[in-house]
């Protein structure tokens, strides 16, 4: 497969250069300096988070040796402690890394947003290989540091945007390279989130209770300021709120764009603005909002606008794009590519990769393949994603979404959640990391961490 890419390079120039990330999509190069495993030796992983989507990145991981366990909520983590009977598990993750550092690898975080940089960097700086949930971090310095962390000390890291691993993602990338829809200068991504999954907006305000006796609250707060303990904060709606997630661009975005991140070789946006705003709320995200990222051009590709666009309730319209054309799965999300000669539309992971209209595809004969595909033995991408990870971690090459790939991803996406709290339009200089007109907004780069906290 890399003979093949370094053929189609001589066809696609400066394009495909900067479209195969050097860390990832089947690149030269092994993290062998840290201690090679045969792939048919097990890692030894601890997972910090064993509830809500723990429980599946512990399942995919689950051929290997799942060694130690840390979640907050004893209820949460029910199912998968039972499961595990014999796994050391841990209240505070930072006790997992003190009693158990000698007996893993590599960690699974699967906690929610706030805590995700810090967990990551606590594992990289003890030389563990790390798969992060995404969005891998709640703010921009977070995303970077977590970059320049992951490239300092050599180990494997994977981001859970696990489309990154589609076949059809990868597909839309070698349709749109080859040129068959021309120009892209537009791009729309949206998103039936929060609803029906978590309520977000002026009505949801969280009063104070009674902590569970399952639950350790101030481990759960982790480096969070401190503030009484809410129902509308655990287990699942936390999301919403602004010093623990990133709203349904934390939940979704990383999925949906994750395509035209890939496709369109996307860097660092010029700006970025929110361009509606629904239902503003003194404690959550907004009810509802629509966001513009604009990009610089990139080699051969023109600049580009770009739209987020979040609690749809009906596919949205576009011209010379026929009714029920873009939904790629039972939800509301997707992506549209806009180009001077067609348009190409893909669903909430990449799949369904199609032209538009449809009717296009009878005759349409696909460009030759320039990336490499998920690593077998099946075509289930979503466990291929662990199994890339697992490999780059056993000393193979680079995983497809590693913090090369996904931070540099992050820290422009993490832009959005921004601009959805302060307003106009937000100029970024990517060089200084500074929002060059908006002093507020430059406050919201960066954590702030709770007395007794430090990101290291």
């Amino acid at each position: 497969m890399a003979q093949r890419v370094s053929r189609r390079h001589f066809f696609f120039g400066s394009l495909l250069a900067g479209a195969v990330p050097t860390a990832g999509f089947g690149s030269a190069g092994s993290l062998k300096h840290l201690g090679y495993k045969s792939p048919n030796e097990k890692l030894n992983i601890a997972a910090v988070g064993a509830g809500g989507k723990g429980v599946s990145d512990i399942a995919g991981c689950s051929g290997e040796n799942i060694v130690a366990m840390a979640d907050p909520d004893d209820l949460r983590a029910a199912k998968t402690f039972s499961a595990y009977p014999k796994v050391p598990k841990y209240k505070d993750f930072r006790r997992l890394f003190d009693k158990e550092g000698k007996n893993f690898d590599a960690v699974l975080v699967s906690c929610p947003d706030h805590m995700h940089g810090t967990v990551a960097m606590w594992a990289i700086e003890r030389g563990k290989h790390v798969y992060c949930q995404k969005p891998l971090t709640r703010t921009v310095w977070e995303a970077q540091q977590l970059t320049l962390a992951a490239a300092k000390y050599g180990v494997a890291t994977q981001m859970g945007n696990q489309g990154y691993s589609q076949v059809g993602a990868r597909e839309c990338c070698e349709i749109i390279w080859n040129g068959d829809i021309g120009k892209v200068g537009e791009v729309h991504a949206w998103t039936n989130r929060p609803d029906p999954y978590w309520p977000q907006g002026p009505d949801v305000v969280p009063t104070e209770g009674t902590v569970p006796a399952t639950l350790d609250w101030e481990a759960w707060l982790g480096d969070a300021e401190p503030r009484p303990y809410s129902k509308a904060y655990v287990p699942h709606n936390w999301r919403a709120f602004p010093d623990f997630g990133c709203g349904a661009i934390g939940d979704m975005a990383c999925h949906i764009l994750g395509t035209p991140n890939m496709a369109m070789r996307l860097s660092a946006p010029t700006s970025v603005e929110c361009l509606q705003l629904e239902g503003k709320s003194k404690y959550t995200f907004p009810y509802r909002t629509a966001i513009r990222f604009d990009f610089p051009a990139r080699g051969n590709m023109p600049p580009l606008k770009l739209f987020w666009h979040d609690r749809l309730t009906a596919q949205p319209k576009f011209d010379g794009v026929p009714e029920g054309e873009l939904l790629g799965d039972k939800d509301i999300n997707g992506s549209l590519f806009i180009g001077d000669k067609g348009m190409v539309t893909t669903g909430c992971y990449g799949e369904h990769t199609r032209l538009v209209p449809a009717a296009l595809m009878k005759d349409y004969k696909k460009p030759p393949q320039v990336l490499p595909r998920c690593p077998g033995p099946d075509d289930d991408w979503v466990k291929a994603h662990y199994r890339d990870w697992i490999r780059a971690a056993k000393g193979g090459e680079p995983a497809c979404s590693n913090f090369s790939v996904s931070g540099p991803f992050v820290q422009w996406m993490l832009l959005g959640v921004i601009a959805m709290r302060v307003e106009g339009k937000l100029l970024w200089d990517a060089e200084k990391m500074r929002i060059t007109n908006n002093n507020e907004a430059n406050h919201l780069l960066t954590p702030r961490f709770r007395k007794g906290w430090k990101f290291v």
